[in-house]
């Protein structure tokens, strides 16, 4: 037999182990390194093919040439954000592990994101986790909203359309109600710490009862300033109801969550805030219904009452006694009358106020008052900020229509309080 050994060396003594031990081996010394047992991978997908089994793919480098292979098992598929496919670029999350029968090592895949949007959808998952935990979305916390607000406080952009759908809206169910603007910035790295001073300012004013923070519709990333947990935790401290009206009704921000009411846009949340004055008017006249109603069944059963006791005394001997309990009826009878009446005379004042109230809002009373209704394309106007010098407008009088044409603008004072 030929020596395999070069004659200058000495000779070995062989202790062969089987494929089989070997690669025990190399499992063991995998599954003991922390490192390859929870691991973030990212790669683009260059393989993919469905089996029984699962989903097997490979994994590669952009920018060198290593490959890894990869496998879900068919129960993790479900658990899956995004399911691989050729040529998406992922974060892959699992552990390395030997795939004895071929001799090689591949990654177990538990969870599958796509590069970018993926992984601040994983930052975004872990925060809700962490407030969550400690309690800031707990329906415990929720407060109800005050029924009648005369202060409402408004946090969003002084410039945006949010801003006039939301004035536009509580003239329109409950006018009169004073609005104090808190503006802020609501996109962009600022935005965070501008709503959140917004909210401070509005605590320490005082005045306000319910509070809204409101931003129109826009793309995910322009919405991101409302998962922030600057915001969060402004909105979990306020000490006055907080209503979110943030415009996206895809998905639910953070603020939505911590808020006491979410509504998708800033018009919804105005309308939660504040009651419609004539369905105020209406409730009042059916409580004075009701309270009419009562009176009269009360005075039914007491004069029941006193003619079965009369009718019962008839029937005896008089008694000094039974003397003092109709003296004392009949005072009873004639004290809840006063009751009942002073009851029904300040529920009708009430109504009478808000009778007023509603006739003085009525547009038409007001244009025959002397007063008049501009219109800018079919719209009507509410601020000079809107008006453009030679532009063609249109007067609604009491009586009659009118065509006129901007020679000027002046800009007058604002109609809500400013923060």
């Amino acid at each position: 037999m030929r020596n395999i050994f070069p004659s200058d060396e000495p000779e070995l003594e062989l202790d062969p182990i089987s494929i089989d031990r070997l690669t025990s081996y190399i499992e063991q010394a995998l599954l003991q390194t922390p490192q390859l047992r929870q691991v973030w991978v990212s790669g683009e997908v260059s393989s993919a093919s469905h089996h029984p089994s699962g989903i097997y793919f490979t994994l590669k480098d952009k920018v060198g040439r290593a490959a890894l292979p990869a496998v879900v098992w068919k129960s993790q598929i479900s658990e899956l954000e995004t399911k691989p496919q050729v040529g998406m670029e992922v974060l892959a999350f699992g552990k390395i592990s030997v795939y004895a029968p071929h001799g090689k090592y591949q990654f177990q895949v538990q969870q599958v994101l796509g590069l970018g949007e993926g992984l601040q959808a994983l930052k975004l998952q872990r925060l809700r986790q962490r407030l969550a935990v400690e309690g800031l979305f707990d329906p415990q916390r929720k407060r109800t909203l005050p029924i009648q607000p005369q202060t409402i406080a408004v946090v969003t952009s002084a410039t945006a359309a949010a801003w006039g759908d939301i004035q536009r809206m509580l003239r329109s169910r409950y006018a009169g109600v004073l609005v104090l603007l808190a503006p802020a910035t609501v996109q962009g790295e600022m935005a965070p710490h501008s709503i959140e001073r917004a909210i401070e300012r509005v605590v320490r004013d005082g005045r306000a009862e319910v509070l809204i923070l409101a931003r129109g519709g826009g793309a995910t990333e322009d919405l991101s300033c409302f998962n922030s947990e600057v915001v969060v935790r402004a909105i979990a401290e306020c000490p006055i109801p907080v209503v979110t009206g943030i415009g996206h009704e895809r998905d639910e921000s953070l603020a939505d969550l911590a808020a006491d009411v979410s509504t998708a846009t800033p018009t919804t949340a105005a309308a939660i805030v504040v009651p419609d004055l004539e369905d105020v008017v209406a409730e009042h006249l059916a409580r004075i219904d009701r309270l009419r109603a009562t009176m009269q069944t009360i005075s039914i059963d007491l004069q029941s009452q006193l003619s079965q006791l009369r009718m019962r005394c008839e029937r005896i001997k008089p008694d000094r006694t039974l003397d003092l309990e109709f003296d004392r009826l009949d005072l009873l009878q004639q004290r809840l009358r006063v009751a009942m009446s002073a009851r029904l005379a300040a529920a009708r004042q009430q109504q009478l106020r808000l009778a007023q109230r509603s006739q003085a809002l009525d547009p038409r009373l007001v244009l025959q008052r002397g007063y008049s209704l501009v219109r800018q394309q079919g719209a009507i106007v509410r601020d000079s900020a809107s008006l453009v010098v030679g532009e063609e407008l249109s007067i609604e009088l009491g009586r009659g229509r009118a065509k006129v044409r901007i020679i000027a603008v002046e800009h007058g004072k604002k109609a809500a309080v400013e923060l």
